[in-house]
């Protein structure tokens, strides 16, 4: 397994290199230029040729993107004019904000989706089964947007139960943490709508394994239902949604987007929100290359994590 990991890891960076290579050949296809974002009002031919100068973009497109790359090899980024600040701080300012989100989130979502994917495939075809189905499809389909409106005019707006936004008083993590009330709607709707993904998984995960001879035999020894549930199926229906979670995490990435730019929650999904009416192409780039980077994670940490909960498995 060390060998394999090993060599995952290498994929994984060059992957990641060429995604930050891919991006910025897109962005430069777009049409749109930095020289006019960073100047302003002060953009002219005369000034874009100086600034491009000064910040080598007139260079060739591949001296470009090889100058691109090799700095964000070292972690940097380049610098946001539309903020002041270099983008590496301000996704350092961001990173941990946005991770407890979306962490929450996943955390919530596999708590609710996990026991009612098993409930339902245990009651399957019940009113029960139906009226969950029916919830997940409805979530499933609804945007995040959506949602999340609905949260505030009924728990916020209706019924004064949360805070209908974040308020300028969560600055940093730790008051993320410590103001729960104000981060519920938030953490509520992206974990809705991940629930309505991972529940139906769950479901056809854990008929899958009801039906197999282990389940039977552990009925057949007397065992009762709960130990049978709890101690033969719920491990093994549950290897899929390892992988399911992995492959998930850039997901939660790009639903901050939307979420946090309703809530005015300051994390990496508002500032890559901002960045983009902004048109701050340092920004866009490095947003970009984390959700590459994420995705090759993710896939990465599933494999590892399924080889580790099923010794049935072996990689090579």
């Amino acid at each position: 397994m060390t060998g394999y990991i090993v060599r995952r890891c290498i994929a994984a960076v060059i992957i990641a290199l060429g995604v930050a290579a891919v991006v910025y050949l897109l962005l430069n296809f777009t049409g749109g230029s930095p020289a006019a974002a960073a100047l302003g009002n002060h953009y002219n031919k005369i000034t874009a040729a100086l600034w491009n100068k000064q910040h080598g973009y007139d260079k060739p497109l591949v001296v470009q993107i090889v100058d691109y790359v090799w700095n964000a090899i070292h972690l940097n980024f380049g610098y946001s004019y539309k903020q002041g600040q270099s983008v590496a701080a301000l996704l350092n300012e961001d990173a941990g904000r946005t991770a407890y989100l979306s962490g929450a989130a996943l955390v919530l979502a596999l708590l609710i989706a996990m026991p009612l994917g098993i409930a339902q495939a245990v009651k399957r075809n019940s009113i029960g089964d139906y009226v969950a189905t029916g919830v997940a499809f409805t979530l499933y389909s609804m945007p995040a947007f959506f949602l999340g409106l609905i949260l505030i005019q009924f728990l916020a707006l209706d019924l004064h139960v949360f805070p209908a936004f974040v308020g300028d008083n969560v600055t940093t993590t730790w008051q993320a943490v410590t103001h729960p009330l104000e981060m519920a709607l938030p953490i509520v709707t992206l974990a809705a709508l991940t629930v309505a993904s991972f529940s139906r998984y769950m479901r056809s995960s854990a008929l899958d394994a009801l039906a197999q001879d282990y389940i039977r035999l552990a009925r057949a020894k007397g065992l009762r239902e709960r130990a049978v549930l709890t101690r033969h199926l719920l491990r093994n229906a549950s290897l899929p949604m390892i992988t399911l979670v992995g492959l998930s995490i850039p997901g939660l990435l790009a639903g901050n987007i939307i979420t946090e730019s309703l809530f005015n929650y300051p994390g990496l999904g508002l500032l890559f929100y901002d960045a983009l009416q902004n048109l701050d192409y340092p920004i866009l780039l490095a947003y970009t290359l984390i959700g590459g980077i994420l995705t090759v994670t993710g896939n990465l940490i599933a494999d590892i994590a399924v080889a580790v909960a099923d010794p049935r498995i072996r990689l090579d």
